[in-house]
């Protein structure tokens, strides 16, 4: 049993660890994206190691193969997304006329006219000056950031960091994994391999079934959307695959986009119809397929658990929040199981200490 001043001590210092991770989040982003991408490819080279290939050999090997796949989904997806984008800018004053030779009338004819205030041609300077000043600050932003050397370097730096890190920490990470064990008091140690062992199996079931889940949505959704015929397929698709690891995020937005887009574009019910049958069938696929034999039961993170922790981890650390968010909440999920079991067997539970 731990002394009063041992927990202090254990609760000082979880503290300072928070602050400390909340006072270098801005810099902690490609420390955490190799840690990931070191995680991803760890069991790979262990697989390799075990069919007699050394370790800095399978390291190379499966490096190349994350940074070549990483520089394909780039050289393929950004192009393309931007495209799409540009292709939605230009008909966004087709949305705006339909809004108002469409929509609004039918609105009008719903409600009496003093409840239906709609100003469209004020929404079209709106928009059209907003557009233009997207514009004028992007150009503002690209001019600073190449007046700005140091916020180029860093740039740069973060991008030239990330699979440097990502090497070491792949080369070393058994050995790393090997000296925070040594960390551990001796009589915890049995407890703390046991519960490392089921955090990595939740994570492991997290980080790679989650990954493969939104790409295949993503897949499932663009691939769909075009078929359809749905202008922005890819896009639209993407996002919702993305946004998929919040629960019914990427699904409620991704049918509302795409239900109007498909609205504007064939003004008839037969597309909506369809694209609702390209998320239902995704949806039914995710739930009936992709969870089951990619995640699995082991993460157990309830949905209103996942938001929370998403909107926790953003609000606290930014960016770095959110892609700690799940991780930290799954390794949550295995403290707390054990945390109730001990309670459980605890006299405290059992009444056994009350007189």
């Amino acid at each position: 049993m731990m002394t009063d001043s041992q927990k202090w001590w254990w609760l000082i210092s979880a503290a300072a660890l928070m602050l400390l991770l909340y006072l270098l989040a801005p810099v902690l982003t490609p420390f955490f994206a190799a840690a990931l991408l070191a995680y991803l490819g760890d069991p790979v080279v262990d697989r390799l190691e075990t069919r007699g290939m050394q370790r800095t050999t399978a390291v190379v090997l499966v490096f190349l193969s994350l940074l070549l796949l990483i520089v394909v989904l780039v050289a393929v997806v950004v192009p393309l997304l931007q495209q799409e984008l540009v292709s939605f800018a230009r008909r966004l004053p087709e949305y705006i006329a339909w809004l108002q030779d469409v929509v609004l009338p039918w609105i009008q004819k719903l409600f009496p006219p003093d409840w239906v205030v709609l100003d469209v041609e004020h929404l079209k300077l709106v928009v059209d000056e907003h557009w233009r000043q997207a514009g004028g600050a992007a150009a503002e932003f690209a001019g600073g950031i190449l007046q700005s050397g140091m916020t180029l370097f860093g740039w740069l730096a973060n991008l030239v960091l990330i699979p440097v890190l990502t090497f070491y920490l792949l080369r070393d990470w058994d050995v790393l994994m090997a000296r925070l064990l040594e960390l551990i008091p001796r009589r915890h140690e049995a407890l703390a391999v046991r519960l490392g062992q089921e955090c990595d199996q939740v994570l492991g079931a997290f980080v790679r079934g989650q990954l493969a889940v939104m790409l295949a949505l993503s897949v499932v959704y663009a691939l769909g959307l075009l078929l359809v015929g749905i202008e922005g397929a890819l896009l639209i698709g993407v996002t919702a695959g993305l946004l998929s690891f919040v629960p019914y995020l990427g699904f409620s937005l991704g049918i509302i986009i795409a239900g109007v887009t498909a609205l504007v574009q064939f003004q008839d019910l037969l597309h909506i119809l369809l694209v609702l049958a390209v998320f239902g069938f995704g949806q039914m696929l995710e739930s009936a397929v992709l969870t089951p034999y990619l995640l699995g039961d082991r993460i157990g993170l309830h949905p209103v658990a996942v938001i929370f922790a998403v909107m926790a981890g953003g609000q606290l650390f930014g960016f770095v929040g959110i892609l700690l968010a799940l991780p930290t909440a799954a390794v949550m999920v295995v403290l707390l199981r054990y945390a109730h079991t001990r309670y459980r067997d605890s006299q405290l539970y059992a009444g056994g200490g009350q007189g």
